[in-house]
């Protein structure tokens, strides 16, 4: 069934807002929700959120550990998120209780999961008062908080952090210049933060992010979800996006499995709307667009959406049978849809090609990882 001209610009707008960092209410699922469980904090589901704080001399922001298995080693502040909670919210109140200070979150660096049945947010933040906590207040939280050199020698609760400091204080001069994309509906496409650009507390990373400032949507959702924006590049750079047909044109959205990475959903849609093809093409997650999160009502809204950017490409061998670089031409078109629940969209709109294909090639979007 073709496309109205109407419900091509529909999708186009939804596209652009993703870009933009925006997102939408989570009104269905397409696919696994039969197999998911709404998600419920202390039950099935646990949020960790840790906070990477700097101050001007760029020493990172560590707690000592007063729990018994960890007593006295060193960590950033971390923990879990309470029942009620935004996961902004429980950054405040983690940084607070283990460290004293107040502070302000300025973006998501890394979200790292194992399953949807473990996620943890990671934030860099700025202090906005309080005062260092010290001995005299230990209790169950912490027992002190101090400023770490990074090169001091130090008794580390788990050498993971290193990666994260690294994350809040890395800048990569080569990293392409975001200079916002005006598309045909008047939307600026990857826009920075002001707060990036002004406040000092962010350092190397405001000076060059690799993302655009994300912070987490206000919107709720009963599951964990992953919207997948899946591309599909040919050649003469014409790009292409999978689509659910019914009830209107839309992203695809899929629930997490226990079993599987929460990104595995672009493989679910692509499985379901293409099976002859799946094995001879690769599904890649090229990073997070926006994370939407409410969390005030348990049980009802503590899951997450996750708006991701996917690509599908050909699984083509680097080299040849003699062991030389193999050279093999763009296709010019997408696999075809064996499912007729599905349909290919080209993007018509040149500067949201031109920004869809920017990112396909070369992602600035905040990275997921999974430690499965």
């Amino acid at each position: 069934m073709e496309m109205t001209e109407k419900e091509r610009r529909q999708v186009e707008e939804q596209v652009e807002q993703l870009l933009s960092g925006q997102g939408s209410e989570v009104t269905l699922c397409d696919l696994g929700l039969e197999l998911s469980k709404p998600a419920t904090l202390r039950k099935n589901v646990t949020y960790i959120v840790c906070g990477v704080v700097f101050n001007e001399q760029e020493e990172v922001l560590m707690v000592q550990e007063a729990k018994p298995d960890c007593y006295k080693q060193w960590y950033l502040p971390a923990g879990r998120v309470e029942v009620g909670e935004s996961l902004q919210e429980a950054l405040r109140r983690e940084v607070k209780e283990e460290a004293g200070f107040d502070c302000q979150p300025i973006t998501l660096l890394l979200i790292q999961e194992q399953g949807p049945q473990w996620i943890r947010f990671i934030f860099l933040a700025r202090i906005t008062g309080g005062s260092m906590k010290t001995l005299t207040a230990a209790d169950q939280e912490s027992l002190q908080a101090s400023w770490w050199d990074r090169q001091s020698s130090l008794s580390l609760r788990g050498r993971d952090i290193l990666r994260l400091i690294d994350y809040g204080l890395r800048s990569d001069p080569k990293a392409p210049t975001r200079t916002p994309v005006t598309t045909c509906t008047g939307q600026r496409l990857n826009r920075v933060c002001p707060v990036l650009t002004s406040d000092p507390a962010g350092f190397r990373y405001h000076r060059s992010p690799w993302h655009a400032a994300s912070l987490p949507l206000d919107l709720s959702c009963r599951h964990i979800v992953q919207r997948t924006l899946l591309l599909f590049v040919g050649a003469e750079k014409r790009v292409w996006i999978l689509l659910v047909q019914a009830p209107t044109p839309h992203l695809p959205t899929a629930a997490a499995l226990k079993t599987h990475a929460v990104t595995w959903a672009a493989n679910m849609a692509v499985q379901e709307a293409l099976p002859a093809s799946y094995y001879d093409h690769d599904v890649a997650t090229l990073g997070v667009l926006s994370l939407q999160h409410n969390g005030r009502q348990h049980g009802r809204t503590d899951g997450v959406c996750f708006n991701t950017l996917a690509a599908l490409a050909p699984d083509r061998p680097q080299r040849d049978e003699d062991g030389l670089a193999a050279e093999r031409p763009a296709p010019t078109a997408p696999p075809p849809v064996e499912n007729s629940r599905y349909v290919w969209m080209e993007v018509q709109a040149p500067a949201l090609r031109e920004e869809l294909l920017r990112q396909s090639q070369n992602p600035t979007l905040l990275p997921i990882q999974s430690l499965y």
